[in-house]
C-alpha cells in the first residue's frame, strides 16, 4: 500500500457487497469500520436464492421485458408486478428501463458483465482460503425447467448470446423431460424439458454473509450494527460519516447500501437512480432434497437446498423498500411452482420474507469512484449481488487503495 492510500476506510452496509469490500480492503492493508443501519445480512442478502451462477449473469433489461403488457404488470400474480401508485420518479425509471430493453443494449451490457462473471467464483475461493468458512457447494445438477421444448428456446438463445459476448467457460446441454425427472425425482410430469448448466454453485445466504462478517471481525475490523448513517461529508483530509450514534472520521468511505444507495450517493454526483426490485422467499420441507438449485424461468421462481429445507424465491415487484410483505405475492409463487413439484409441502412455509434488490435502469451496477476522490460506491447489482459481491469487493477495494479503477470496472462508472 502506498503512502497516499487510505489507511482507515468506512464501509456503509453489511450485506454481501459491503462485507466483501471490507474484507478485500483489509487484504490490502486498510483498517475498516462497517456501519450497518440494521444487522449483518438484514437486507437483500438474507432471503435471496443464494445462487452463485456466473453462467446466468446478464442485464435485467432485456427484450423479453417489453413483451409484458400493462395488464400483466398490474396483476399481483404476474412474475413482474407494478402496484399502482403516484410516483413520477418510478415511472421515469421504468421508462428508462424499457429504453434499455433492446437487443443492442443488452449485448453491450452483457459484454460488460463477462469479465466480472468469469472472475466471480475465484473471488469466493480467495475468501475461503482467507478464512471465510461457510461452504459454497457445487450445483449437481443445476436445472432450468420448462413445460415444453418450445418454451426452453428463449434460455438457449440467451445462453448463445452470453457465449457470443465472450463467456468462454459456459457448459450446458438440453435435457428432455424424462431425463430431468430422473435427475430430480421431485419434478412432476409437468417438467417436459430442461437445460442443464455446469460449473455453478450455491450457498446459504445468511450463513455465508455471517461467516464473512466473522472473518472481517477476526482481522480487526469493526462492524457497527444498528447505527443508521444519516449523512456523509467529504473534507480536505477525509470523510465524516454521521450516524445516529455520532460522527466518525475516516480517510475514505464506500457506500454499499443496496436499494437505498441514492440517498447518500447523489450529493457526490451519482445521478443514476437505484430502485427497489423486491423479491420474495420462504422455506418448505421436502421428502427428498434436490442435488442443486432448480430454476423455473417462465415462472421466475428459484428453488435452493438450504439445510433441511428448500428455499423457494421469486418475483420482481417495484415497491418502496419499507413497504410490508404482500401475501398475494407468496400465493403467486406457490401457485406457479406447485404443478412442477412432488414431495414438497408448499403449505408448510417458514421464513416468509420480502427484500429489495437494487435495480438500475440500464441493468449495470454502480462500482467505483464518485465526484469526490474519497467517496466510492458499490451497488445496483440487481439479482446478481450475491454471485458478484466478492469480485466487486475485490475490484472496488483495489480502486480505493490505488486511486485507479481496474479496466473491468470502466463500464460500471457511477458517474456515467
Amino acid at each position: 500500500m502506498t503512502a497516499a492510500a487510505p489507511r482507515d476506510v468506512a464501509v456503509v452496509g453489511a450485506g454481501m457487497v459491503g462485507l466483501a469490500t471490507a474484507w478485500f480492503l483489509q487484504e490490502g492493508g486498510a483498517r475498516v469500520t462497517v456501519h450497518e443501519r440494521d444487522a449483518v445480512a438484514a437486507g437483500a442478502s438474507w432471503g435471496n436464492a443464494g445462487w452463485l451462477t456466473p453462467g446466468l449473469v446478464a442485464p435485467l433489461p432485456e427484450p423479453a421485458v417489453l413483451r409484458y403488457g400493462l395488464k400483466a404488470v398490474l396483476d399481483p400474480s404476474s412474475p413482474v408486478y407494478l402496484p399502482l401508485r403516484a410516483d413520477a420518479g418510478l415511472l421515469r425509471f421504468l421508462a428508462a428501463f424499457a429504453r434499455n430493453s433492446t437487443p443492442g443494449r443488452w449485448r453491450t451490457g452483457m459484454r460488460a458483465f463477462v469479465p466480472l462473471a468469469e472472475q466471480a467464483l475465484a473471488a469466493f475461493d480467495t475468501l475461503a482460503a482467507g478464512g471465510v468458512s461457510a461452504a459454497t457447494p457445487r450445483s449437481e445438477p443445476f436445472l432450468a425447467v420448462y413445460r415444453s421444448e418450445r418454451a426452453r428456446e428463449g434460455l438457449l438463445t440467451e445462453l448463445r448470446h452470453v457465449e457470443d459476448a465472450g463467456m468462454h467457460d459456459l457448459r450446458y446441454r438440453v435435457v428432455m423431460g424424462a431425463e430431468a425427472r430422473a435427475m430430480e425425482p421431485l419434478l412432476t410430469s409437468e417438467a417436459g424439458a430442461a437445460v442443464r448448466i455446469w460449473g455453478q454453485r450455491y450457498l446459504n445466504p445468511p450463513q455465508y454473509v455471517g461467516s464473512l462478517a466473522d472473518a472481517v471481525r477476526a482481522r480487526g475490523g469493526d462492524i457497527v450494527e444498528g447505527g443508521n448513517v444519516t449523512g456523509v461529508r467529504a473534507t480536505d483530509d477525509g470523510v465524516v460519516v454521521t450516524t445516529t450514534a455520532g460522527e466518525h472520521r475516516h480517510d475514505a468511505v464506500v457506500l454499499a447500501t443496496g436499494a437505498r444507495l441514492g440517498a447518500l450517493a447523489r450529493q457526490f454526483g451519482v445521478r443514476r437512480t437505484v430502485e427497489a426490485g423486491r423479491g420474495y422467499s420462504f422455506s418448505v420441507p421436502v421428502d427428498r432434497m434436490p442435488g442443486g438449485p432448480l430454476y423455473f424461468p417462465e415462472e421466475r421462481v428459484a428453488c435452493t437446498p438450504l439445510g433441511d429445507r428448500l428455499r423457494v424465491a421469486g418475483m420482481m415487484e417495484f415497491r418502496r423498500p419499507g413497504d410490508p410483505l404482500d401475501p398475494r405475492r407468496i400465493t403467486a409463487i406457490v401457485d406457479a411452482v406447485r404443478p412442477f413439484l412432488s414431495g414438497v409441502d408448499l403449505d408448510d412455509r417458514q421464513d416468509e420474507w420480502v427484500g429489495s434488490r437494487p435495480i438500475t435502469a440500464d441493468g449495470l451496477p454502480l462500482l467505483g469512484s464518485t465526484a469526490s476522490p474519497r467517496v466510492f460506491v458499490a451497488g445496483g447489482h440487481g439479482m446478481w449481488g450475491m454471485v458478484l459481491g466478492p469480485v466487486t469487493g475485490q475490484l472496488v477495494a483495489r480502486t480505493v487503495l490505488s486511486g485507479a479503477a481496474p479496466p473491468e470496472l470502466r463500464p460500471f462508472d457511477p458517474l456515467r
